[in-house]
């Protein structure tokens, strides 16, 4: 049922992906810990979580929002640091700190189609040039005594799916996991994730492999993994508003068990959670900037949801923002028959 990424054994085989501006402490907190997924046997989170990408030169620069990033805690243990590159001998000084600080796995990001980060020759560039791949691989793995991971992407472009060659030289570099999203880079986001190739990469190699893209559902859950042969999947964009998937994941695998949504009481006391806790990790102003994004995935669907957030992004006074969100996440009155 689990996956076993070198030393480290994971119970279950549910990953929280590294998602830039998402993937951040407090969120991660909330996934591991299960927050919303009531089973008899209490709260269930995910198996693994991934801090956001961190850039391996500004982590070895110990800049202040690389630092950030990196932060974890005692309660979201095990959890992954996944660090971009392009030099290998910084990426294995990158990966070093983050053993020193805590971390219990480093990833290493071949799947960042971003423009900023492939033309800094990192991300998924890094998959049209194998034998610079096999260097940063062979730099990262030595340079700590933790297991390594690598995510990826099918290939550049329809014509160049490398990812079951990459894949073997990844195995022979000493990686411990793949993950595999399955989309080409120049797909970007758009079209549908092919968790039939991620098959082809299963069968190239002996260590795990987790299948990773358009995992939002409990069918998708299923498909993604009859369809790939996988070891585990990776939830993503399934997770936005919904910290408490992956842990509904983890329970339906192990039981069979569809989980209803949290009720709108128990989303509301999971909201301000989440909101205070961001405002206590970046600070009051740049803590509820960020907070928006998050208070419109987890309003979406509801009812006036559109005037809620117009009403909360414009609104710069912690306290009347909170009442908001008490307001909001009420039981909706249910409407007497006439």
């Amino acid at each position: 049922m689990g996956i076993k990424i070198g030393a480290v054994q994971l119970a279950d085989p549910v990953i929280l992906a590294p998602m830039s501006g998402v993937s951040d402490l407090p969120f991660r907190r909330l996934v591991k810990r299960g927050a919303g997924v009531r089973t008899a046997a209490g709260p269930v989170g995910a198996g693994l979580v991934v801090s956001e990408m961190i850039a391996s030169e500004a982590m070895v620069r110990e800049s202040r929002k690389s630092l950030l990033m990196a932060q974890n805690a005692p309660d979201e243990q095990p959890m992954s640091v996944q660090l971009a590159g392009c030099e290998p001998q910084v990426m294995g000084e990158a990966a070093k700190l983050n053993q020193d600080r805590g971390a219990a796995i480093i990833d290493i990001n071949f799947g960042c189609p971003v423009k900023k980060v492939v033309n800094g020759h990192a991300g998924s560039a890094l998959m049209r040039d194998e034998v610079h791949a096999a260097k940063i691989l062979e730099a990262t793995v030595k340079a700590v005594d933790l297991p390594v991971t690598l995510k990826m992407r099918t290939g550049w472009d329809d014509d160049n799916r490398n990812a079951p060659s990459l894949a073997r030289i990844a195995e022979a570099c000493g990686i411990q996991m793949l993950t595999i999203h399955g989309r080409t880079r120049c797909q970007f986001y758009d079209g549908r994730a092919d968790w039939k190739f991620v098959q082809a990469v299963k069968d190239a190699v002996k260590i795990p492999v987790v299948v990773n893209g358009d995992i939002t559902s409990f069918d998708e859950v299923d498909s993604a993994l009859a369809e790939s042969g996988a070891d585990g999947v990776m939830i993503g964009r399934g997770a936005y508003g919904r910290p408490w998937f992956p842990g509904q994941v983890v329970h339906y695998l192990r039981s069979g068990e569809r989980l209803a949504e949290p009720s709108i009481d128990e989303r509301c006391m999971i909201v301000l959670e989440h909101y205070r806790a961001l405002l206590s990790h970046y600070g009051r102003e740049p803590g509820s900037r960020i907070a928006r994004k998050h208070l419109g995935w987890y309003s979406k669907g509801l009812p006036q949801s559109a005037e809620f957030r117009s009403a909360v992004n414009h609104e710069p006074d912690v306290a009347k923002v909170e009442a908001m969100i008490e307001r909001f996440f009420q039981p909706q009155p249910v409407a007497m028959a006439a």
